[in-house]
């Protein structure tokens, strides 16, 4: 499919023909003649759990914060209460997880929280943590959903820059058998597709516009998964502490451990992941295809796209 030479590119501008089409000229009046007000939340809000990897109890509170503020993590266990912008230019790992960085300070396993702030469309808020990575709740992100609607969402003075992407970005793998597209599209979509070797998972595949509604119905609820060989393996390294049951689904070879909330869970956390990570680049319109892509590709794409709109703020 992808054997054009432009597309052998990992990022790559649109042809002049297509940038002077009727569909195009379309995406991009209709985008920027829709500008909307930024957006943060009416009260504050509490919730506490434990870390995924870490495994460490965590207090969150989400506040209100001042427009062009952005989206703000406060370490109130450290001294000075340090900040961690979630923006692209932050991320510093991906190993099993989203880690921003600022002045030597982290905050890690962010993906969940973000996917729900972009659904909800939060422009700006203060995020503040008594540890270094906000809880797993149920290992999705619905409970963030609720608990950002719960708090009441205020238009503030001044207009969001949506970011409306004039080229196709792309980012493959090393051994391109994993890749991530971002086309230019009136709207935020996504479309994954997941491969995984073993029987029980297979591969997946899942379309969907992202609405507040189809978001709540038919991705928040998506668990974060596991394969039960690799959970040992994982607890050595420091990672998966706090996954349970309860919030992980997971896999051996004779099936699933715990019963699945859609028969395509995988792919669907997926896309609530693809959420999280294309957020830190800013409220981005466009239709992201990706097959097998996960943290590293998907922040990839974020810095590439931040990167050509960083003065934009959000």
């Amino acid at each position: 499919m992808f054997k054009n030479k432009n597309f052998d590119k990992k990022f790559f501008p649109l042809s002049t023909s297509l940038m002077n089409s009727d569909i195009m000229r379309k995406i991009f009046v209709k985008g920027s003649g829709e500008l909307q007000k930024q957006q943060t939340l009416k009260s504050s809000a509490e919730i506490f759990g434990k870390g995924l990897h870490s495994g460490v109890d965590v207090r969150l509170k989400i506040k209100p914060a001042e427009v062009d503020s952005g989206i703000i993590f406060l370490r109130k266990d450290l001294s000075d209460s340090p900040k961690i912008h979630a923006s692209a230019d932050k991320v510093t790992s991906v190993l099993r997880a989203t880690t921003l960085e600022e002045n030597g300070v982290k905050v890690f396993t962010v993906e969940h929280l973000m996917s729900a702030l972009n659904v909800c469309g939060i422009d700006n808020a203060e995020i503040e943590l008594d540890a270094e990575e906000p809880p797993v709740l149920n290992g999705n992100s619905i409970d963030f959903f609720k608990f950002i609607k719960s708090a009441g969402i205020v238009e503030q003075s001044k207009e969001r820059r949506e970011i409306c992407i004039n080229k196709i970005y792309r980012v493959d793998s090393d051994d391109r058998k994993k890749f991530i597209i971002a086309l230019p599209y009136d709207g935020f979509r996504v479309s994954f597709t997941s491969i995984n070797p073993h029987k029980i998972v297979g591969i997946q595949y899942a379309d969907f516009e992202i609405t507040e509604e189809i978001y709540e119905k038919e991705i928040a609820p998506a668990r974060t998964i596991a394969y039960e060989k690799e959970v040992a393996a994982l607890r050595e390294m420091g990672l998966g502490l706090g996954g349970t049951i309860e919030n992980v689904i997971v896999y051996n070879d004779e099936g699933w451990l715990n019963k699945l909330i859609y028969p395509d869970e995988l792919v669907r956390h997926k896309i609530l992941d693809v959420i999280g990570d294309i957020r830190l680049a800013g409220f981005v319109k466009c239709h992201i295809i990706a097959s097998a892509s996960g943290h590293a590709l998907n922040t990839q794409l974020a810095k590439k796209i931040y990167s050509d709109f960083k003065g934009i703020k959000n």
